[in-house]
């Protein structure tokens, strides 16, 4: 009993140390603190809300024309900071200071972190939605009325069906894919049509819309997987949205670990507008589509107790798969 006792003992008192190295170290958290490769580049395009959060919403959105490339400067649709956007804001904010639950998703993210991926803890917490695009923005893009309806939608790494949601409105069947197990959950209990990664390309139909949001710099066979997009889209009418974080840092997660990935897009160009143009005329092109529409956007995460959010840099665009 003694014994039993101690144990609880030390248990205790570990938790309670590790508390107090979080709040301790809450307010130490910057650039210097971020160690590997990939964290660090992140890191260094994360923005809290806090920090001039009006000049910097504005910035979100900002694009200069005079950098893009001829072919894709009237193809640029100029999105702004609108309702839905500013709710998912409101909701991370109130989130991260709920601090009792942050100190228990950081005290599960460390025990878990070794065995388990990043994506699979959030699943398991329900915690860490994202946010690409609201329905006024989708909508804009793809120039279509919110009575628009399609037939099939496929979201490839859906995550917790967020961003399904927002595209599902407008498709009779929505299908997903998912490599996490609790995630794999999330995206069941909303009803959505589950494949297997090597499966949505063999379903024997095609799909008029086509979503690949922030997986191209996590995908080992960037190039393969487009390919793969390309021959499963409805022809002429079939097409893809993509979202790509920027600057274009590709890293892929194995085991627990960051590692670069087999096959690696070069992306040309500094500025934003440059990675887009070079996007659009070379990489898309190699592999049969041409851009109809894009647009800046943030890529934007719930926070923790260190950030109320965090945001990453994107472009989305609307591409169309052009026959050979």
């Amino acid at each position: 009993m003694c014994h039993l006792q101690l144990r609880t003992l030390l248990f205790v008192a570990w938790v309670l140390g590790y508390i107090a190295f979080l709040l301790a170290t809450r307010k130490m958290w910057t650039g210097k603190y971020v160690r590997s490769p990939l964290a660090r580049s992140l890191f260094m395009n994360m923005v809290s809300e806090s920090e001039e959060a009006g000049q910097e919403t504005l910035e979100w959105y900002k694009c200069s024309p005079d950098l893009l490339g001829e072919v894709v400067r009237p193809l640029f649709v100029q999105s702004h900071l609108d309702q839905d956007t500013q709710a998912f804001l409101r909701r991370s904010i109130e989130k991260s200071g709920w601090m009792f639950t942050q100190f228990y998703h950081s005290f599960i993210s460390t025990v878990l972190s070794p065995l388990v991926s990043r994506t699979s803890i959030n699943g398991f917490l329900g915690r860490g939605s994202m946010f690409v695009f609201s329905a006024d923005q989708l909508q804009q893009l793809l120039h279509v009325t919110p009575e628009w309806r399609g037939e099939r939608l496929l979201d490839l790494g859906a995550g917790d069906g967020g961003v399904t949601e927002v595209m599902g409105a407008h498709f009779r069947e929505v299908y997903a894919t998912e490599v996490s197990p609790p995630m794999k959950w999330h995206l069941q209990r909303k009803k959505y049509r589950l494949l297997g990664i090597d499966e949505w390309q063999h379903t024997g139909f095609q799909y008029d819309l086509i979503s690949c949001l922030n997986l191209l710099d996590r995908c080992d066979d960037p190039l393969d997987l487009l390919r793969g997009i390309h021959r499963s889209l409805v022809p002429s009418t079939g097409r893809l949205i993509l979202a790509a974080v920027l600057p274009f840092q590709p890293w892929v997660e194995i085991g627990g670990k960051w590692q670069r990935p087999r096959e690696h897009i070069k992306v040309k160009g500094k500025k934003w507008e440059e990675q887009v143009t070079n996007l659009s005329n070379e990489v898309f092109r190699e592999v049969g589509f041409e851009v109809e529409a894009v647009t800046r956007l943030p890529y934007l995460c719930e926070g923790d107790m260190y950030k109320d959010y965090y945001v990453l840099d994107d472009a989305v665009f609307v591409l169309k798969p052009v026959e050979e």
